[in-house]
């Protein structure tokens, strides 16, 4: 069993995250998926979380984590959505004009223990292929 450690802490807290543009509409594409993934990156950076798995589809967007005990799971949900929005507005204007705000209010968490993680690695990554 891989675990990490903290200074009070073993853990192994990981994470399953997918979330959607406003209405579903399909507006994650052409340079916009290669900039959400190096947004997530960078704001899961900021956060000492690891990122295992994400996948990138037209109308949603699943990220497999590791994170540390001290962060809740909304409060990492509200991070990446608001954080994304934010800087993809700004930079892809056409995402201003075509929606009202970028994420839907929604999203689904699941927590997933040491026995489960490749299943969800490979459910991820086999996204692309649907």
């Amino acid at each position: 069993m891989s675990f990490k450690l903290s200074d009070h802490s073993a853990h192994n807290l990981n994470y399953h995250f997918v979330w959607c543009p406003k209405y579903r509409r399909k507006v994650l594409i052409d340079g916009i998926p290669k900039r959400l993934k190096q947004l997530i990156e960078l704001k899961a950076s900021n956060l000492k979380i690891t990122i295992e798995a994400i996948e990138i589809m037209p109308d949603h967007v699943h990220v497999f984590i590791s994170a540390p005990p001290t962060l809740a799971p909304h409060h990492i949900a509200a991070q990446f959505k608001g954080f994304t929005s934010h800087e993809l507005r700004k930079e892809f204007p056409e995402l201003r004009s075509k929606l009202p705000t970028l994420w839907s209010r929604s999203y689904y968490v699941g927590a997933c223990g040491h026995a489960s993680e490749t299943i969800v690695k490979m459910y991820i990554e086999n996204q692309k292929g649907k």
